[in-house]
This record gives C-alpha cells, sequence and structure tokens, in this order.
C-alpha cells in the first residue's frame, strides 16, 4: 500500500460521506480523489477504472453546477427516478459490461476486464443519477461496491477494498437517509 492509494482512499472517503449527507462539497473533494485514484489505477491495469475516474471529474464538475444552480436556477431537490426510466439501465448495463469488457480482454492486458467493466459501467449509472439527485443512485452504489471489493482485493488493493466495503455501507445508510430527507421534502418522480 503505497501513499497514492492513501491520499486517494482519504479524499474519495471524504467525497462519498458527504454525497451520503447530501452536501454539495461531495463534487470539489470527488474531483481531488478522482484525480488520485486515475493515477492509481492506470499503474494497477485498470483502465476501465482510468477512463471511470476521467467521467467522475467531467460528471463532478456538471453535478456541482446543478446542485447548486439546478436547472432553472434553483439548487435540486431530491427525489425519486421515474421507474420506467429506470427499467432499462440493467440491461443495457449488463450489455454495456460485455461489449466493453470484450474491448478490454481482446485488445488490452486489462486484469479482469468484465469485472472492471461492471464497476465503470455500473458506476456510470449511478453518477448519473447522483448528478440529478435521485435516490435510487444509492442502489447502483451497493451493486458497483459489491462488485469492486473483491476485484480490488484480487489486485491487492487492500486499503481500497476494505474502504469499497465501507462504502457499501455508507450507500445503504445513505439511501435511509436520502429516502427520509425526500418524504420531508416530498416532490414528484421526474
Amino acid at each position: 500500500m503505497g501513499s497514492l492509494e492513501i491520499a486517494a482512499n482519504f479524499t474519495t472517503t471524504v467525497a462519498i460521506l458527504l454525497a451520503g449527507r447530501n452536501s454539495v462539497h461531495t463534487w470539489w473533494t470527488g474531483i481531488v480523489g478522482s484525480l488520485l485514484f486515475l493515477a492509481l489505477f492506470y499503474q494497477s491495469k485498470l483502465y476501465a477504472d482510468v477512463v471511470l475516474q476521467v467521467f467522475f471529474v467531467i460528471t463532478s464538475a456538471i453535478g456541482w453546477w446543478r446542485w447548486v444552480k439546478g436547472s432553472h436556477g434553483q439548487a435540486l431537490l431530491i427525489s425519486h427516478a421515474n421507474s420506467r426510466k429506470l427499467a432499462w439501465t440493467i440491461p443495457i448495463g449488463l450489455a454495456a459490461t460485455a461489449a466493453y469488457g470484450g474491448l478490454l480482454h481482446y485488445l488490452t492486458d486489462a486484469y479482469a476486464p468484465f469485472f472492471d467493466s461492471a464497476v465503470l459501467v455500473f458506476s456510470v449509472i449511478a453518477q448519473l443519477l447522483l448528478m440529478q439527485r435521485r435516490i435510487e443512485n444509492w442502489v447502483f452504489w451497493l451493486i458497483v461496491n459489491s462488485i469492486a471489493v473483491p476485484l480490488y482485493a484480487s489486485r491487492e488493493l487492500n486499503l481500497t477494498a476494505l474502504l469499497y466495503a465501507g462504502y457499501w455501507v455508507n450507500a445503504a445508510f445513505s439511501w435511509w437517509w436520502w429516502r427520509r430527507l425526500a418524504n420531508q421534502f416530498p416532490t414528484a418522480s421526474i
């Protein structure tokens, strides 16, 4: 375990805890953590995770803006995603995982390309929902963390694997917490 892994995990842990508490500061801390993880995953040959970190930097900047300014100049409130809009996410996510995993398998020396791709694809879905302050983002983070823990442990990224296990607990708590917040300030599903 090196200093890069420690720094990446510390910063990202702060960002994740802030997201679970519905704090706008999740976004700038997430950008810093993503840049650190980008370097760590590149060294570990987890290329789908490298691409994911680039995505996180970009979407964190957009999410920061959206949480503060919203779509009409007002901050976004926590709400539920429309179940019909969510219905396509699992099959499309599995297809995208298979396609990207196949590319990594045949074109790179990636380690565990299909599991690595699943972390990427379902993190994208979760992040897009988080950017919109949708409660269901936490369900997708539970899926991601369930895959990521054994993947990172298999690469001897032990601190990262341990923290992702903690992130799983945080996602479960945050799912409960966001539902509670949404009930206090009800809004329509969008």
